[in-house]
C-alpha cells in the first residue's frame, strides 16, 4: 500500500489539508480556487458536479477537509450532495459552504436544516469565503 493508503482523513502527509469546490461554472470555480490560493496549507481539488465530487470523496487516501458547493449543477445538485455528505458516518461533520445564486427564498432555511456550515448568495466576496473557510478549518484541526 502506498503512503496515501495510510492518510489520516482531513490531513495529506504533507500537512495540507485539501478543500473540495464544487461548481459547474469555471468562473465561479476559479475565482474561489485563487481566493483559496492564499490560505496557507490548504490545497484545492475541483468537481462540475455531486457526481464527481462524491468520487473523488470516495477514492482510497481521499483527505478533503471541507466542501465549497454550489447548489444548480447538472447531473447531481448540491442539495443532494450535502444530504449525502450529512448522511455518511465518515464525512458527516466535515464543514459546507454554499456559494450560489439560488434565488428561490426558501433556500437559506433549507439548507440551514441541511446543517450547512455558511451561506454566500452570488455574487459573493471571495475573502468572506476565504474568512469563513479559516474559522472552519481550524475549529476542526486537532
Amino acid at each position: 500500500m502506498g503512503e496515501n493508503d495510510r492518510m489520516t482523513p482531513g490531513a495529506h502527509t504533507d500537512g495540507t489539508r485539501a478543500v473540495l469546490i464544487v461548481e459547474d461554472s469555471e468562473n465561479s470555480a476559479a475565482t474561489i480556487e485563487m481566493a483559496l490560493s492564499g490560505i496557507p496549507g490548504v490545497s484545492v481539488l475541483l468537481a462540475t458536479s455531486g457526481v464527481e465530487a462524491l468520487r473523488i470523496m470516495e477514492q482510497p487516501g481521499s483527505a478533503v477537509q471541507a466542501i465549497i458547493t454550489d447548489l444548480n449543477m447538472p447531473r447531481m445538485d448540491g442539495f443532494e450532495l450535502i444530504r449525502r455528505v450529512r448522511e455518511d458516518g465518515r464525512t458527516s461533520a466535515m464543514p459546507i459552504i454554499v456559494v450560489s445564486a439560488d434565488t428561490d427564498p426558501e433556500t437559506p432555511e433549507r439548507i440551514a436544516q441541511m446543517k450547512v456550515d455558511a451561506f454566500f448568495p452570488k455574487p459573493f466576496s471571495p475573502a468572506q469565503v476565504c474568512k469563513k473557510l479559516e474559522q472552519l478549518l481550524n475549529a476542526t484541526t486537532p
